[in-house]
């Protein structure tokens, strides 16, 4: 992850980072034994009253003394467009509701949280950048300054932490931005870490849901989207249409070696080149797998469609399940999920942008080291495709420049291995035929017998393209003309 992102500007140490833990002559009982104000704070003055300002005002002082109370998710930090919640308890600690781990002060959440979307970050800079109910915690150290140490100069008063002035404007554009566009997701509910299975972990992921999208059929297929630049972009704008296309760029054009390695099955392709055929609205699926942290290697070998219409969110909780299910039975993680752009290229949206940023986030966030997601978006009946074979692009986010944190993450090409399968297995053959089903009569479903081309119908645009994703053993044809038999009658 080294290679992510070049190192962060000299500045970004926070020389007031975490005091309980910079300063370990000053504990807890030490800085819960100073005097009361009316028997002798104005006494603290000088040295003892300067360490006392910078290093022994914690959470448990604020909240022993009433300005702060424990309760869940009363703490977020916004960076980088990404929103972290955190519970604070009783005895002063942060509990992150994302994934259960506890953390004893502001900095080291602080920190875990932005070295998990920007890798480079030296610090958390926490106390400025951990809001309780809204409101710096640092504007709150104040106020315990001002009850309790009237005559202190105002600039210890301030409490405005040095190296930490790059921080400010950036934490309050990101709150800003993410009041404006809605963008910040929710998180999961508070879970300990040893609760979190490769099931709960799917879950975390798929409770972002893929009905962000939009109602089926709502997207204009005659319309086309003109992809632009990603340097073109510049700071985020709510003004900005979300479905804008961008194009990707490659590690190599910016100098930086791809962090992990990508293996993918051609059954994975094939059912999910499949499930992007039948209908004119967009589909979303998930993509299970392994992660090798040794070769750094991450082998997709399963595609899970979603069997439910985007924006339906109560079947999709159902639909969630079972896949999450799925993939707990065959030892499998989740590594990825995939979605098309039906009638355009494959290309990543800025929404698909900002939601491939939240699902890394999600994946990094259930353990302890880097685990990668993967996200692939298929063009299935886009014209500017030579031939009739699908485009399936993966993609990756990265992170904008620390020095420009309001900028859109930076949607990079991933270079793939694509893996031949044996055979076709009988889960692949069972979900074309259940997928069949589901589309039966719908209305954006796509009419098999009508013309693509000039001399091609859909029902030839989708075997030409799937032909290429097929297996060796070619035993499983008369199975899967029988499907198509089934694609016919049902359009």
């Amino acid at each position: 992850m080294a290679a992510l992102e070049a190192g962060s500007p000299g500045g970004d140490d926070c020389l007031e980072e975490d005091e309980d833990e910079l300063e370990p002559g000053l504990d807890e009982a030490e800085a819960e034994a100073e005097p009361e104000p009316e028997s002798g704070a104005k006494a603290a003055g000088g040295a003892r009253g300067a360490v006392l300002t910078r290093r022994g005002i914690t959470l448990r002082v604020l909240l022993r003394d009433g300005l702060l109370e424990p309760a869940r998710g009363v703490l977020s930090i916004y960076y980088l467009g990404k929103k972290f919640v955190g519970d604070l308890g009783a005895d002063g600690t942060i509990t992150w509701q994302e994934t259960g781990q506890v953390f004893n002060s502001p900095s080291a959440w602080a920190t875990h949280c932005k070295r998990l979307v920007n890798p480079a970050k030296k610090s958390g800079c926490g106390w400025a950048s951990v809001r309780y109910k809204g409101q710096k915690l640092d504007q709150y150290k104040a106020a315990w300054l001002r009850k309790h140490q009237p005559n202190a100069p105002a600039a210890e008063e301030s409490l405005a932490s040095e190296g930490e002035e790059d921080e400010l404007p950036e934490e309050e554009e990101e709150e800003a931005a993410a009041g404006k566009e809605g963008r910040a997701p929710e998180p999961a509910a508070a879970k300990k870490p040893e609760e979190r299975s490769k099931k709960q972990q799917c879950k975390s992921l798929a409770e972002q849901p893929a009905a962000e999208h939009g109602p089926p059929g709502k997207r204009p297929e005659n319309k086309p989207r003109v992809p632009v630049r990603y340097c073109t972009l510049g700071t985020r704008d709510s003004a900005r249409n979300p479905q804008t296309l961008v194009e990707v760029t490659s590690f190599a054009a910016i100098n930086k070696f791809q962090p992990f390695n990508v293996a993918i099955s051609s059954n994975v392709l094939l059912l999910l080149d499949f499930h992007s055929h039948l209908t004119r609205s967009e589909v979303v699926g998930y993509l299970g797998g392994r992660w090798d942290t040794n070769t750094q290697l991450l082998t997709v070998l399963r595609a899970f469609p979603c069997r439910t219409r985007l924006g339906d969110a109560e079947s999709a909780a159902a639909v969630e399940e079972e896949i999450c299910q799925s993939l707990f039975l065959r030892g499998l993680s989740l590594v990825g999920w995939y979605h098309s752009h039906p009638f355009g290229p494959a290309l990543p949206s800025l929404h698909d942008i900002d939601a491939q940023m939240d699902y890394q986030l999600k994946l990094q966030g259930s353990g302890n080291g880097f685990q990668p997601c993967l996200a692939l978006i298929c063009g299935p009946y886009y014209h500017g495709n030579p031939g009739a074979e699908s485009r399936i692009a993966p993609f990756w986010v990265m992170p904008p420049p620390e020095q420009r944190p309001n900028d859109y993450g930076i949607p990079m090409d991933v270079e793939v291995a694509y893996i031949q399968d044996g055979f076709l297995t009988n889960d692949v053959l069972q979900e074309m035929t259940l997928l069949v089903e589901f589309y039966k009569g719908a209305p954006d479903l796509v009419k098999f017998q009508e013309l693509w081309s000039q001399d091609q119908t859909y029902l030839d645009k989708l075997k030409g393209s799937l032909a290429a994703r097929t297996p060796k053993d070619q035993s499983f044809t008369h199975i899967l003309e029988q499907i198509y038999s089934l694609l016919k009658h049902s359009s």
